[in-house]
């Protein structure tokens, strides 16, 4: 078997009974795997950056189930790994739980939240509708048929908040485009189910839609698939997802999990904990990308038109709205 496709239980009792040096650190993925090219892809790229700048190692492991969480902390944690970095708002509580067994383990959740953040604990958020706002003005700017739209992954306020931040980017520029929103699911699997994704993009695209945002995980690929056989535009997110399909990626929301991942390993012992770090525009933590791929695609007026919003949203001057503040959105009815 692969490494993907060994239980925990076996992949642990390889990787941990070997021993861990002093202050190695461990990379947990959530589930979608560690190569979705996606969100999880972000992460591992981020600890490779690490590595091979720095010449350490870590030890990463992807969960096959939501059973496996906590138990992935404490292997880690007593073999020595430290910091513990995990991947998505389903660690949060988990390492709750195990945190106060492991005082001298720093733990570092990317995309979680907790009302108290434990003294040896710290999460690492985004502003994800500010991102999410730029990749929005790219949509209505290329949309030929005024309608674009959105597919997410599971239906949690995390993906209502990319799909808000869309919806006025899209609306600033064009205030009667229609904006078509579907989630894939409500359960973890939403994470992983392209062929999902590709028939959510499919009827969206019945219904107008010439632009489509995924922000989906593993999902997403689908979606991002769909778009190239119909010959319309869709948007990556995450990671730099152009190459994918060029000529067909009007652009990739960037959130750099890597970046999180990067200075977490590189920070090392220490690590400040007991809070949450959160990364917006300002802090070059979401944005978007051209590139080789999507360069022709990506007209002056509309690079001009991005960076104008964008440094007005640093200076204050653009207000995105987010889906927290009230669990509702301006631009989007879900």
């Amino acid at each position: 078997m692969t490494f993907m496709q060994k239980t925990l239980g076996s992949v642990a009792a390889l990787a941990l009974t070997a021993g861990a040096a002093l202050a190695d650190p461990a990379l947990v993925y959530d589930l979608g795997g560690k190569f979705d090219k996606s969100f999880n892809e972000a992460a591992y790229n981020g600890a490779e950056r690490w590595a091979q700048e720095t010449g350490g190692t870590y030890k990463d492991i992807e969960m096959q189930s939501e059973a496996q969480r906590e138990q992935a902390l404490r292997r880690f944690a007593e073999a020595g790994y430290n910091p513990v970095i995990t991947t998505g708002f389903s660690f949060a509580e988990p390492i709750k739980n195990v945190a106060a067994d492991y005082p001298d383990t720093k733990f570092v959740n990317v995309d979680g939240w907790l009302p108290e953040v434990p003294a040896n604990v710290q999460l690492i958020g985004f502003q994800e509708h500010q991102g999410s706002y730029l990749v929005g003005m790219l949509a209505a700017m290329a949309s030929k048929t005024g309608t674009v739209s959105f597919v997410g992954g599971m239906d949690i306020p995390l993906i209502r908040h990319f799909a808000c931040g869309y919806a006025q980017g899209a609306k600033a520029v064009n205030p009667d485009i229609k904006v078509i929103a579907n989630m894939t699911g409500t359960t973890p699997a939403a994470w992983n189910d392209p062929v999902k994704g590709a028939e959510l993009a499919k009827a969206q695209i019945g219904q107008g839609s010439d632009v489509v945002y995924a922000a989906a995980g593993g999902t997403g690929l689908g979606v991002l698939q769909t778009a190239a056989d119909e010959k319309i535009y869709s948007i990556g997110v995450d990671s730099n997802q152009n190459y994918l399909h060029p000529g067909s990626v009007l652009t990739s929301m960037l959130k750099r999990v890597d970046n999180a991942v990067y200075e977490s390993m590189k920070a090392g012992a220490d690590l400040e904990t007991g809070g949450i770090t959160t990364l917006g525009l300002a802090e070059e933590g979401v944005g978007y990308a051209v590139d080789d791929n999507n360069a022709s695609l990506i007209t002056d007026e509309m690079k001009a038109a991005v960076e104008d919003a964008k440094a007005k949203i640093i200076a204050g001057e653009i207000d995105v709205v987010s889906y927290y503040a009230n669990d509702s959105c301006p631009a989007l009815d879900f």
